[in-house]
């Protein structure tokens, strides 16, 4: 019942949430040939997905926030890491994303859908979806880079920061063993955190690529990213343990 438990079971709770959210429409699409859906649950899904990863990131930030203070402030973590400073940062999350990422399915289902209604992915994309509407879709284009820039960026700054001083902490340590001990324990999670950064990349991609590539390279980046961090943040539950 260590507070860095708590973490480590809300970050599970996203990770089937958003598997469930997603991967059940694709594999009924890829194995049964049921690629219809309909818009409200469309919507829904593009509302989860974008929240939820959201939250993901948010979580990671706090989880490295976590290892700086282990590392670098030992004497002080009891202190500064207690239930109910993990009880703030689980409100801060969940109230953070779920307010930032209502406008993305908002913004989408006031635009006129009058052309064709097949989008060229296998999951309800904000792009994807929106590409289908006869409208400008400037503006939510240039929400979903802000907002994908705003909140996931800002985490990864305090991310990369915190192991920066973490690195500096973790080199200057001289007991035996102890090095290798935080580079175990940090490791995993920091490589787990380039996986899950790719999203930038797939914001990205998913415009650019378009043009340039085949159009199933922005669907299987997008499948892809549902997936390789949901089957990799095990990893950070092993080396936690």
């Amino acid at each position: 019942h260590q507070p860095m438990f708590f973490l480590l079971s809300f970050l599970s709770l996203l990770d089937m949430v958003l598997c469930l959210t997603v991967i059940p429409k694709v594999l009924a699409i890829f194995w049964f040939d049921l690629k219809s859906i309909s818009f409200s649950a469309c919507f829904l899904q593009m509302y989860i997905m974008n929240c939820l990863l959201a939250m993901e990131s948010c979580t990671f930030m706090i989880m490295a926030y976590d290892h700086y203070v282990a590392i670098c402030h030992p004497l002080r973590y009891p202190s500064i890491v207690t239930d109910q400073f993990v009880a703030k940062a689980a409100i801060f999350i969940i109230a953070r994303n779920v307010l930032f990422t209502l406008s993305i399915p908002i913004l989408s289902a006031q635009l006129l859908y009058c052309g064709k209604t097949v989008i060229e992915n296998c999951i309800c994309a904000n792009m994807s979806v929106s590409r289908l509407s006869c409208d400008n879709v400037t503006i939510n284009s240039l929400y979903q880079f802000a907002g994908g820039w705003t909140l996931l960026g800002s985490d990864l700054i305090i991310i990369f920061l915190s192991y920066t001083f973490m690195l500096r902490a973790v080199l200057k340590l001289k007991a035996v063993g102890a090095v290798t001990k935080a580079l175990d324990t940090c490791g995993s999670h920091f490589i787990l955190i380039l996986f899950f950064s790719t999203i930038l990349l797939v914001f990205i991609l998913t415009h650019v690529a378009k043009k340039k590539s085949s159009p199933d390279v922005p669907v299987l980046l997008n499948v892809l990213h549902h997936v390789i961090p949901a089957a990799l943040n095990p990893i950070i539950y092993k080396n936690e343990n």
